[in-house]
């Protein structure tokens, strides 16, 4: 029997980009993966990374941000970085290191209607790259 791989994904705030790939990561490659996320500076979840999510299905509402300190490193076999225009928090220890550069879908936008899209596209970015690195 295969045992699952553990996999930690990271940025600043474990607000958005994090949180959903570990809601898309533990939907769609559960069976594979035990999922985590957390940040270098947690904050809070954002409401718009828990709306796109849902458009697909899936419910994050109970997430909360986590600080990257409380993550045991010898429980992590892959480290996701997500960051882009910030600078990614460092996770000590001999893992598999994979960095996706997503930018921020909380960054400014014109509207609410802009905003959500920028979380739709970060979302949609995401959900392919997990069926890229992890699909058996």
């Amino acid at each position: 029997m295969n045992q699952k791989r553990n996999v930690l994904f990271l940025c600043v705030a474990n607000s958005a980009r994090s949180q959903m790939s570990e809601g898309l990561a533990r939907f769609y490659h559960g069976e594979q993966l035990n999922v985590m996320s957390a940040g270098s500076e947690p904050s809070q979840l954002n409401p718009l990374a828990v709306t796109a999510m849902a458009e697909l299905g899936i419910d994050i509402s109970h997430h909360h941000s986590k600080s990257v300190d409380t993550v045991e490193p010898d429980l992590v076999d892959t480290v996701v970085t997500l960051c882009a225009e910030e600078v990614c928090p460092v996770f000590p220890g001999r893992v598999e290191r994979l960095h996706w550069p997503i930018p921020d879908p909380a960054r400014p936008a014109s509207d609410e209607a802009q905003a959500l899209q920028q979380f739709r596209e970060a979302r949609d970015w995401i959900k392919d790259k997990l069926a890229e690195q992890f699909s058996s």
